[in-house]
């Protein structure tokens, strides 16, 4: 499993997002000078964390970005998520017709849904407060 750049700029935008935390706001001018991600996209993932619920702005005087809930009640699924959508392992998890050629006699399908259960609650686990105060070398 590889997460998309998008994805991967979004749990760093978040993590930046959460070093401001305490009521303090932020903008994307300053999270993209802080974590190096070019400005458009900093905008671009700051609209999408905000559909998704996990950021808020306003615009004007005290305006600006910040969580929309404490850091410790989002986790690394939630922002994942907001960028590529439900985390499925294979087109067979949502129950669907996976339309691969083997389907019919596939014995492994059964078992993914406890996979991707499985990776999903592990990123489930991983919170943004974790992420934001651990530094790594």
């Amino acid at each position: 499993m590889r997460l998309s750049n998008m994805a991967d700029y979004a749990v760093v935008i978040m993590g930046a997002a959460a070093r401001h935390c305490g009521g303090a706001r932020t903008s994307a001018t300053e999270l993209a000078s802080e974590t190096g991600i070019a400005l458009p996209t900093v905008q671009k993932l700051v609209s999408i964390l905000g559909k998704a619920g996990l950021l808020r702005s306003a615009r004007g005087l005290g305006g600006g970005i910040q969580l929309a809930r404490p850091a410790a009640a989002i986790s690394l699924a939630d922002i994942i998520e907001a960028v590529e959508g439900p985390i499925a392992m294979t087109g067979c998890i949502n129950g669907a017709t996976c339309h691969c050629a083997i389907e019919p006699d596939c014995n492994v399908k059964p078992h993914w849904q406890h996979v991707n259960a499985a990776v999903k609650g592990a990123l489930g686990q991983v919170s943004l407060a974790s992420l934001a105060s651990e530094a790594r070398a």
